[in-house]
Order: C-alpha cells, then structure tokens, then sequence
C-alpha cells in the first residue's frame, strides 16, 4: 500500500481519536490504531473495547488497499514532531514494515495484522436514527460532565442521563453533592426515550464537535448508541441501569431567592476557601436583604476567611453551609452575569440557575447543603 497525506489533517483526526485510548489497557492490540486505506479515504480506529472511534482523512496518489494497525504512541508522537507537512507512506502488506518519509527524512517501524483489532462494539440490533444540532449536544455535555460521579459503586451516577421527550432533550447528571438539570427545547426529536451516557464518551462527542455550525447524526438502541460528526463517527455502549427521579429532588417553587453578581460570588467563594476546613470546605453563608456574609473557619490550624457581598433577597435571614469545592463548580460553569439562587430552609438544598434563562434553555443546579454547628 502506498499514499501519501496532508500533515495537519491526519495531526488532528489521530489527536480526537486518541480521545478513546485508555494508557494502560489489558488487550495489547488496543494500544494502536486501526489504519485502513479504502479508495482515496484513510480511516482512522481506535477502541477501548467499550468506545470505539473512526476518523476518515482524504489522501492521495493512492496504490492499493488494506489494513494494519500501528502503535498510537510513536504516530502521535511522530505527527506533533512533523506539523503541516505532506506525509507519504509505503506499507508492505506481508511483512507491516511501515515507511514514513517527509520533508527531510523518514521513519520506519513494524506494524501489526489489523485481522486482530476489534471492532464496533455497539449492538447490530435495530435503532432509532435522529438528527440534533451540535450545539444542543455541546452545550448539554459542558453544562452538566463536571457534575458526573467518579463513585463506581453506583455506576448509574457515573454518565449524563438523556431523557428524551418529543419536544425537547433534558441532560441530566449528579455526584449527590450537586445535581445539573439541562433543558434544551431547540431540538424536537419527536420521540420519547433515554439513556446513561457515560462521561469518557461524553467527553469524546464534545471533542467531535467543532465551532461551526453543524448537525450530530445519531442511532441508539437499547444497549449503545452511534454518534457521527463530519468525519468523526464514535459508536459507545450505555450505561445500563435507572436514573433516579431527578425531578423529586428539585423544589420547583421555593419561598426565598436571593440575586447576586455571579463573578462577584465566584471570586469571594474562591477568597475565602482559601481558609475553609480541608475536611468539609465548609463556607457558613449568612444572607440578609442587601448583603450576603460568607465565612470559612479551620479551626485546626486558626485560620479565618471572611467576605462580604452586596445581593437582594426577599426572604427571612437565614444561614447555610455549602462546601465550596463544590460552590466553585457551580459557580463557574453558570453562564450567566446574574444569578437566582432560590433557598427553603438551611437543612433543603439551594437551586442555582440564570436570573434571565436564555431562549429555548432552562439550567437549574441543585447543591447540598453542610450543616453549621454554631
């Protein structure tokens, strides 16, 4: 086999399809990349068993077709070194003696039989084909991936749960000490349905996603779903399992809202964690009509953060604990200048979300609350 090949292309479609590698895996062969020459496209593999990724790069001068699989390591590593050069490649398909020459030089190294990679691994069964537009995809994964649970004990808690209704796509994702709730009613999929997207797939389909506008091809059935973008086609297996009620825990009309500047809240939290409790990240939030107070102690080691930040609140004064690890998150994934942040009673979770939601979106960020012993 022989082609040749752009440099930053085949650069940047081996940098989204390493996406899927694990650094260690059990099964050697998963340690490369599948290459396949198939008329004037080289289509790019790579799996982790559970995830696999294909990416197909335009080449030419093109002389036979075939298949060989080659250390992603040393492609990856040799693509960074090379940059935008036109890259040829001579391939003998008995020995996998691969030849890559450039500009001012060459390398060589052994390939593997590509017979032994493996393949797809979502279900041949019957699904369901649907178009979304990227955007709804990319912004449903980025509002609510940082939210996923690393806990693999509840395995369910560990993927963005897609409940599909006809008229709109709800991301849902937790790790129990906060919950993100995503609405996007821009998409209509015309159908009711819904599944656990684990968080290294999610993470993948973003990375599929460019800036400019475009379209994600989906088909899911009951055990995985197939995702293509442009060039990209990932195909993953779901988390199987029931999401919890989502909605049970979200207090839809609390009495008391306090709105604050969401940049001014976001930098006296990160001031004053600074002196929180290294155990608990225990901030004591003290709200009143103009101003929330917010203090961190580590009694510890004698330290004391203290902030005060100008809001408007139209309720009884009242005093909660947050951890502010999590208060961060929140905070900074939020996009919004000001900020609602709707309380009941010091032991009931706080519900975060926009002052003003944008058009066909609604985000709503649940946080448990840390009991203040006074």
């Amino acid at each position: 086999m022989k082609f040749k090949i752009p440099g930053k292309a085949f650069q940047t479609n081996l940098a989204v399809t390493s996406k899927v590698l694990n650094a260690k895996n059990t099964i050697s062969i998963l340690d490369n990349f599948l290459l396949k020459v198939e008329g004037n496209r080289l289509w790019i593999t790579g799996s982790d068993s559970e995830t696999t990724m294909v990416s197909w790069v335009e080449i030419f001068e093109v002389e036979g077709e075939g298949e060989v699989a080659v250390p992603s390591k040393t492609l990856l590593e040799m693509s960074k070194e090379i940059g935008n050069q036109p890259l040829s490649f001579v391939m003998n398909d008995e020995t996998r003696h691969i030849d890559i020459s450039y500009l001012n030089g060459h390398f060589e190294f052994m390939g593997i039989d590509g017979a032994e990679f493996p393949r797809r691994t979502t279900s041949e069964e019957e699904g369901r084909e649907f178009t979304v537009q990227a955007d709804v995809i990319a912004k449903g994964i980025e509002n609510t991936l940082y939210a996923v649970s690393s806990d693999t004990l509840r395995p369910t808690m560990t993927g963005i749960f897609w409940d599909i209704k006809e008229d709109r796509i709800i991301f849902v994702s937790s790790d129990t000490h906060k919950l993100v709730r995503y609405i996007n009613s821009q998409a209509k999929p015309g159908f009711e349905g819904g599944f656990i997207l684990p968080a290294k797939p999610a993470g993948i389909v973003r990375s599929m996603i460019g800036k400019e506008d475009t379209e994600v091809k989906m088909k899911i059935n009951s055990k995985g779903a197939i995702f293509e973008v442009g060039q990209f086609r990932m195909s993953c297996k779901f988390i199987m399992g029931n999401y919890p009620n989502y909605n049970r825990v979200i207090v839809e009309n609390s009495p008391y809202h306090m709105v604050i500047d969401r940049a001014a809240f976001l930098n006296a939290v990160r001031r004053v964690s600074l002196f929180a409790s290294k155990s608990t990240s225990l901030v004591k939030c003290e709200i009143s009509a103009t101003q929330l107070k917010m203090v961190a102690r580590d009694f510890d080691y004698s330290t004391l953060g203290e902030e005060v930040v100008e809001c408007s609140y139209d309720g009884q004064p009242m005093m909660i604990g947050f951890a502010t690890n999590y208060m961060m998150d929140i905070l900074s994934h939020l996009e919004c200048d000001e900020l609602k942040v709707s309380l009941v009673d010091p032991a009931r979770p706080g519900l975060f979300e926009p002052l003003e939601q944008q058009p066909d979106e609604n985000i709503v960020v649940l946080q448990m609350p840390i009991q203040v012993l006074e």
